[in-house]
């Protein structure tokens, strides 16, 4: 029941999260570019569960459940979203360049597939060094038609490095359908043609999620080499908030509502799980997301003078 309810705890505190930033887009307290993660909770909070502290986590520009769960600090997320020096990248990089490395979350990319390659880069790092340490790379399906994709597996395979590929199959890659950007959209498949071990995964069941992720990542500590799971999950919402929304049918989106991760998870801790705890924790998440809301607007925006700080690295060798 406890690491049930810590996965819920997660996934709502992603759900609310997002919600909130939608709000304070609307009102234009956040600007630039906003591609929330509404409907696909489970798949982060499902992998993340199954690594260590030690591993490394590599993400896209749907960044935001990904850094929550890993542990960025709330604060610190949104402080990023509203431009504000206490942000964990100082407010420089925004919704799309969050970046922790004390966290072991090494962003955030705005680049399609752009992840893939950093992903390759320090799992041989590991390799080299000897670390047992796993690294989870997240990226859309749209980022399997890209040459990335291609290279990162090739390389993976052939240096049997420790890398988890998460697919994160939403069925749209910005406005274009699977069916319409792959001839082979079976994506698990396409691993094996590098001798990855792969398979297909519900993405809108966080436990079955956790269990493809724990076989995965216990078969790369042993040794197996990479892996790679094709989650297969939707957004909820547009694919981003400038997204007029108008490739895809309302009735699909419906559909898939049905298949809610969080009202899924609440519904298999029943009867254990009463209302009256799930307003608790609805009632927790709120208060942490309002803190974090009022401590970004408190923050301040980093001097114009320092603008040109970390263009070069300020490390000396």
């Amino acid at each position: 029941m406890k690491e049930h309810l810590d996965l819920l705890r997660e996934m709502i505190r992603i759900r609310r999260f997002e919600d909130r930033c939608a709000e304070l887009y609307s009102a234009a307290q956040i600007r630039g570019f906003l591609h929330l993660y509404v409907g696909e909770e489970a798949v982060a909070v499902g992998v993340v569960s199954e690594l260590d502290p030690q591993d490394a986590v590599v993400s896209t520009y749907r960044d935001h459940g990904h850094a929550l769960v890993r542990g960025v600090p709330m604060d610190a997320v949104m402080a990023e979203m509203f431009g504000k020096v206490t942000g964990c990248s100082r407010g420089r990089g925004g919704s799309m360049h969050l970046f922790d490395s004390s966290h072991r979350f090494f962003g955030g990319n705005a680049i399609v597939g752009g992840g893939l390659p950093v992903a390759i880069g320090l799992a041989l790092a590991h390799a080299m060094r000897g670390e047992p340490r796993v690294v989870a790379c997240f990226f859309g399906e749209g980022a399997a038609a890209e040459g990335e994709f291609h290279e990162a597996l090739n390389l993976a395979a052939l240096w049997r490095l420790p890398v988890l590929f998460c697919c994160e199959n939403n069925l749209y890659a910005m406005g274009t359908s699977l069916a319409k950007e792959h001839a082979a959209p079976d994506l698990a498949l396409r691993a094996s043609s590098y001798g990855i071990a792969a398979w297909p995964v519900d993405g809108m069941d966080v436990l079955a999620v956790r269990d493809a992720a724990r076989r995965a990542t216990e078969s790369i500590r042993a040794g197996g080499g990479p892996c790679l799971l094709e989650l297969r999950t939707f957004r909820f919402r547009a694919h981003s908030m400038y997204d007029p929304e108008r490739y895809r049918d309302k009735a699909e989106v419906a559909q898939w509502r049905d298949h809610d991760p969080i009202d899924r998870l609440v519904a298999a801790m029943r009867p254990d799980f009463t209302d009256d705890d799930l307003a608790a924790l609805e009632a927790e998440v709120s208060a942490e997301i309002d803190h974090a809301v009022a401590a970004a607007e408190a923050a301040e925006i980093e001097p114009v003078d320092g603008l040109t700080r970390f263009v070069t690295s300020e490390v000396t060798r």
